[in-house]
């Protein structure tokens, strides 16, 4: 459906603010999918961003600067969600031998178990969004966001 029909626009759109609207309109789409699919799970999209970074680090230590700068969401706030997974037994936090000023955080197994029975749920998510697109498709709509979000 056009992004026109989906507002009801009566008049013409110029095309740079038709793209905006398209992808925040996807965005949300995406989002709102997403959410569904971790709410059995008690997660936020941010919280499991975590965990995904965490499980990255095969179980080494990291600190909450890299965690912030690897999330996808910039704006979040690291601290509360590491403190949120924390409460749930996802992950451990501890003071940096090397710095005490740090703070390092790991998950915990019980993190990497939800990831593990997680991942073929999020796979399922992400293939019904690409099920339109083919392979050249879906490499073009790649590259040009990167394309579009690089100012």
């Amino acid at each position: 459906m056009k992004i026109e029909d989906i507002i009801k626009s009566t008049g013409s759109i110029p095309c740079a603010k038709k793209v905006m609207l398209n992808i925040l309109y996807t965005q949300n789409i995406i989002s709102e999918n997403f959410n569904d699919v971790l709410k059995s799970y008690d997660l936020s999209p941010e919280q499991f961003n975590v965990l995904r970074i965490l499980r990255g680090q095969k179980c080494n230590p990291v600190n909450m600067g890299v965690i912030q700068e690897r999330m996808v969401a910039k704006t979040s706030n690291t601290t509360r969600l590491v403190d949120k997974l924390l409460l749930k037994e996802l992950v451990t936090r501890g003071v940096c031998e090397s710095n005490r000023r740090k703070m390092e955080v790991m998950i915990t197994e019980k993190g990497l178990e939800m990831l593990k029975e997680l991942d073929p749920i999020v796979d399922a998510h992400e293939e019904k969004f690409a099920a339109n697109l083919t392979p050249a498709e879906l490499e073009q709509l790649n590259t040009l966001l990167e394309k579009y979000r690089t100012l």
